[in-house]
Order: structure tokens, then C-alpha cells, then sequence
């Protein structure tokens, strides 16, 4: 079974046999939006930046994601901060990964091994599909979006890229907000877990031309950039996840 609705703001995915473990992750997904979007004012992440919840209120799924934020924030060097120059908090660049991951292990404990959530292009994928092969993602062309320049057969891992030519300029350097990012246009990150993924990648962008050296030097993930060139930089270990 595989649908797809918008919630969050772009088009999620679902793919697996059990109607029931469908319908629990995009009721998941959709309880994800209502608490963490900051365009929502009756949004926890809207009540918080307007002081109107103490730090030590907040709800149990805000606490685990604020600490995440931290350890990740403290990982890369302050490269990664979900703080905005505004001194508004913004999680948007970990909520996906974490509320992908949490979408992965519900439809898991509902007794399935083949699946594969996708969000906004992130994607977590485990087992096979309906073929009994194993899943497939591509790298889309971030000067073509039409056409796919890599195609990965990650195993039960998750895919994460982060880059400017879907959003635009939506990713900034934290030690210096007002610059621009231009030498990478997009970077793929792969890891077992799509949260490290997607949260590394992210971090990895911020980074320019040094992020795909961060993704070689991190235990358990490999990376995939292209910069504003077309040439491509990719992880020791990353032919071992192409399609063959």
C-alpha cells in the first residue's frame, strides 16, 4: 500500500503492506505539524518563542527534540542551531529526520520489516518493496531536477539531502547568518538512522566546501556533494551504496 498526503508542508509518502500501520504514521506526521510548525501560533514551538511555556513545561517529544538540537549543535561546531538570527527558535531542520525515524519504528512495532517513509525527499527505508526488491533512492540533478544523477540501494538506512535549488536559500552558515551559501548546491548524507542523516546533512551544508571532509571524518555516515559546478565529491565509502 502506498500513499501520499501533503502534511508539514510537503508531500509524505507511505509505503507498506499494513493499512492500519499507514494510517498511524500519517496521523504521527500530522501530530508532528500541530506541535513543532512555527507558522502555526497555536503551535508548541509558537508558544514557546512567545515565552508563554517555561523551558521546563514543555512537552515530552519538544524536551527529546530540544536535546537533540543541543547535542547536534555541539557535534558540528555550532554549524547546526535551530536558534535563528532573529533569536527565534526555528527545529524545522530536525524535526523531518526525527518525526521520520519515529513514523519508521511505529510501522516497525506494528510487526512490519519492509517499508519506506518519505518526507519532502528524505527517506527511511527498511526490508523491500512490494517486488521483493530492495528499495532504490535517487539523487535528483540540483540543476535538473527531471533527472536523477546517482541511484542508491541504501539497505535498511536512512537518505537525507540538504540543498538550495528546492527551497532556495533556506540553510545559513551560523557563524555568519548573512553570507551566502553558494559553493555546494546540494548534499546527500546516508546513515542508518534518517535523523543523523538528515540532521548532519543539514549541518554538513552550512559548512560549504568543508561539510563532505565532516561527513568522511563521522563514523557511520558517507555523503554525496555537488557543487555550484557540477562537480561531484562524494564520502571513501559511498560506491559500496550505489545501484548496480
Amino acid at each position: 500500500m502506498r500513499e501520499t498526503r501533503l502534511i508539514m508542508g510537503m508531500p509524505i509518502t507511505i509505503d507498506a503492506a499494513n493499512p492500519d500501520a499507514v494510517a498511524a504514521a500519517f496521523a504521527w506526521f500530522e501530530e508532528v505539524d500541530a506541535r513543532f510548525s512555527p507558522f502555526k501560533p497555536e503551535s508548541e514551538v509558537s508558544a514557546l518563542n512567545r515565552c508563554e511555556i517555561a523551558p521546563e513545561a514543555v512537552s515530552a517529544d519538544m524536551r527529546e527534540v530540544l536535546e537533540l538540537a543541543e547535542a547536534t549543535r555541539i557535534a558540528t561546531d555550532g554549524y547546526f542551531d535551530i536558534m535563528r538570527p532573529d533569536g527565534r527558535m526555528d527545529p524545522s531542520g530536525i524535526v523531518k529526520g526525527w518525526a521520520i525515524r519515529k513514523a519508521a519504528r511505529l510501522i516497525a512495532a506494528m510487526g512490519l520489516s519492509d517499508y519506506c517513509v518519505e518526507a519532502g525527499g528524505d527517506v527511511q527505508c527498511a526490508g523491500h518493496n512490494d517486488l521483493g526488491a530492495p528499495w532504490r533512492v535517487g539523487i535528483r540533478n540540483p540543476f535538473d531536477e527531471t533527472r536523477i544523477v546517482k541511484v542508491l540501494q541504501p539497505g535498511n538506512a536512512g537518505v537525507a539531502t540538504s540543498g538550495s535549488y528546492v527551497r532556495g536559500a533556506h540553510i545559513y552558515d551560523p557563524h555568519a547568518p548573512s553570507a551566502a551559501l553558494s559553493e555546494i548546491v546540494g548534499l546527500t548524507v546516508v546513515a542508518g538512522d534518517i535523523c543523523d542523516a538528515d540532521r548532519f546533512a543539514t549541518a554538513a551544508f552550512a559548512m560549504g566546501r568543508d561539510g563532505i571532509g565532516f561527513i568522511e571524518a563521522t563514523p557511520g555516515l558517507e555523503g554525496y556533494a555537488i557543487d555550484r559546478h557540477g562537480t561531484a565529491t562524494m564520502t571513501s565509502g559511498f560506491r559500496r551504496l550505489e545501484a548496480r
